[in-house]
């Protein structure tokens, strides 16, 4: 993930928070769900992908960097929905210690078959 303070005019890519939070069953357990924060501007760049297996098929796991305005609220676990793929918050921090940009490095998981 780069340091770099991104270029005025490049958060061009519309994204929604999501935060996770578990709710309770009916039948006893709990399920994970996702409860929309908000949507911004970012910047999405795809960094690495890699083929593998994911329980009963192959799965690509794909790595991006995603560039907001600096929120105190986004944290590991979160994830980032951008154009109907699910980017799942791996970690989040204060690119440069003045809050004004936050740095995210995100997971994606597709199974291909």
């Amino acid at each position: 993930m780069s340091d770099k303070i991104p270029p005025v005019g490049t958060l061009t890519d519309r994204v929604q928070l999501r935060r996770r939070e578990s709710v309770a069953e009916d039948e006893g357990g709990h399920a994970r769900i996702f409860v929309p924060l908000g949507t911004v501007w970012a910047r999405v760049r795809s960094l690495t992908g890699r083929q593998g297996t994911n329980a009963d098929g192959r799965a690509v796991a794909i790595s991006h960097s995603v560039v907001l305005r600096f929120r105190s609220d986004v944290a590991p676990g979160d994830r980032i929905v951008y154009r109907g793929r699910n980017l799942d918050v791996v970690s989040a921090a204060d690119m440069n210690g003045r809050q004004a940009y936050l740095a995210c490095a995100c997971s994606e998981t597709q199974v291909t078959g």
